[in-house]
């Protein structure tokens, strides 16, 4: 009997499900945290009256959908039917705003961390606050519907994130993991808490509203990785498994944010180290060894599942536009009367790429599929753009399409290194750019000019990192805390393969960057024009 099918008939695994903007993911892990069997759903958000959403119907089909496919995957490799598993943890994209009212109905529809909808509340919380608050946190979604004067805001009994919404159906319980508590609402990484001192700012600022409701009454309680967060209950198992055949009373972790798990996933939970997610966003999370002097609006204060503090430099958009120009090469070929391998494809077109101009050979793209609030912008227009003298080849367009994927978050990260000399001792990438070896890889160690190291698991992303937090939830020892965990237990000998920056990909690159920072007003009247 293979070690895995033992791990799940003695219930010694844990279970990841991650809800990515475009995949919910689902992975169980076995008793030495491998991955032994995985689930996916397929899903979209949709763009309707003004605002980037999911429903409840889309959310609760794709849970139980990436659910029933790995259940069918353990069924396939190992002959067994899945009913329980040692652990359970949900995670999804952070950030965005759902309230509830007492009955538990959805006042709104979700809106997502897409949305670029908030920037009169966000910009009167900085000032509040003196801590940057960024368009997507829920908090300035909160002000802004209230700023707005939306009907709504009298009747929240409860404003959460996704997870904590999913947690909440699985187990009863309105908790949030610190990581993305921390992009509803500023947090204190010594007290492990929502801020106390900015909470009863803001319910004074919006006293003479006379709500019948004080922030903390309607924001989840804040736990760190590791915590006790419930349990499933017979309800939360039907919600998961309509099936009835998942057993109720599987302790669940803290449910956390895409970017807690993509820290956990790529073991960047430690000082100095860091991680760049790039898929439909991008964005690097640096743990920091003191305070930043000051606030940024380009920067978020996060911080890791266990508290400590993380400058993120996040970008709405990264390779939606890029997908967008692969399926176009996609419909040629069909077209063609060619049969398409879309891994061979990506792969084929990626590694083109690395044959262009360092510079991209003058060309210049902006793949603001939606709004961009790391460069000021409320909407999107993908762009491309060349000059007659531009060397206009496959591989300098593929190229400009990889380089401008990670040119929003590049600002961002200019002014923790150059403005701040953040160190990193180690940066690693995962998410769906890194998953052709070697390319987007490269790319962003010629962006950054810092070594790039992907380990062979980067591909399995966010569901194996909150899979890796429920099993950090049952299987740690008295003392021991995550990233000791995560490195005696989990990463021990697995350093991953590691790129260094090339000098002219470096100066390519930053050629590019130029180019980026000097074109942004040709993005700007692509907007105002509302030709589209």
């Amino acid at each position: 009997m293979s070690e895995a099918k033992t791990a799940i008939l003695n219930n010694k695994t844990a279970l990841g499900i991650e809800f990515g903007s475009t995949r919910i993911k689902a992975v169980l892990v076995d008793d030495k945290y491998n991955p032994i069997a995985s689930g996916s759903y397929e899903w979209e958000n949709r763009y309707e009256n003004g605002v980037w959403t999911y429903s409840l119907d889309d959310i609760r089909n794709g849970l139980q959908g990436s659910y029933s496919d790995l259940v069918k995957d353990v069924q396939e490799k190992y002959g067994v039917e899945l009913t329980s598993v040692g652990a359970l943890g949900i995670s999804a994209m952070m950030h965005g705003y759902m309230p509830f009212d007492k009955g538990g109905k959805l006042l709104v529809p979700f809106r997502t961390w897409r949305n670029n909808i908030t920037g009169e509340a966000s910009e009167k919380l900085l000032e509040l606050f003196q801590y940057n608050i960024p368009q997507r946190w829920s908090i300035a979604h909160l002000y802004q519907a209230i700023l707005n004067g939306e009907e709504h805001v009298k009747d929240i009994d409860y404003m959460c994130t996704l997870e904590a919404y999913v947690h909440r159906m699985l187990t009863g319980k309105r908790v949030l993991g610190i990581g993305d508590a921390a992009g509803m609402f500023p947090v204190d990484s010594e007290t492990k808490d929502y801020n106390q001192e900015m909470v009863e700012k803001f319910d004074k600022l919006v006293e003479p509203y006379g709500f019948q409701w004080k922030l903390r009454d309607i924001m989840p309680e804040v736990l760190v990785a590791g915590q006790d967060a419930g349990t499933l209950t017979e309800e939360g198992a039907k919600f998961l498994d309509p099936s009835g055949r998942l057993k109720a009373g599987i302790p669940m972790c803290p449910p956390e944010g895409d970017a807690g798990t993509g820290m956990v996933a790529t073991n960047s939970v430690k000082q100095r180290t860091g991680n760049v997610s790039a898929g439909t966003s991008v964005f690097a999370m640096i743990v920091l060894e003191k305070a930043l002097s000051k606030p940024y609006k380009e920067i978020d204060m996060v911080t890791t599942p266990a508290g400590d503090a993380v400058a993120m430099a996040h970008s709405n958009n990264c390779t939606s536009d890029l997908n967008a120009w692969v399926n176009v090469f996609k419909e040629f070929a069909e077209a063609m009367g060619m049969e398409v391998d879309m891994n061979k494809l990506f792969g084929t077109l990626y590694n083109k790429a690395l044959e262009g101009d360092p510079d991209c050979g003058g060309l210049l793209s902006y793949c603001y599929f939606s709004g961009e609030h790391m460069t000021g912008f409320e909407e999107g227009r993908p762009l491309f753009v060349r000059s007659p003298e531009s060397k206009f080849t496959l591989a300098n367009f593929m190229r400009t399409n990889l380089y401008t994927c990670l040119g929003a978050m590049r600002v961002g990260l200019n002014i923790l290194i150059d403005q701040e000399h953040v160190k990193i001792d180690r940066l690693l990438g995962h998410g769906g750019l890194f998953k052709t070896k070697g390319v987007g890889q490269q790319i962003l160690a010629d962006a950054v000019n810092a070594p790039v190291s992907v380990m062979s698991t980067a591909g399995e992303g966010g569901a194996w990192g909150i899979a890796l937090l429920a099993a950090y939830l049952v299987d740690k020892k008295d003392g021991e805390t995550l990233d000791e965990f995560l490195d005696n237990r989990v990463f021990a000998g697995n350093e991953g393969s590691t790129l260094d920056p090339k000098p002219e990909g470096v100066e390519g690159f930053n050629k590019f960057m130029d180019r980026y920072l000097k074109g942004l007003p040709i993005e700007r009247a692509a907007v105002e024009s509302k030709i589209w």
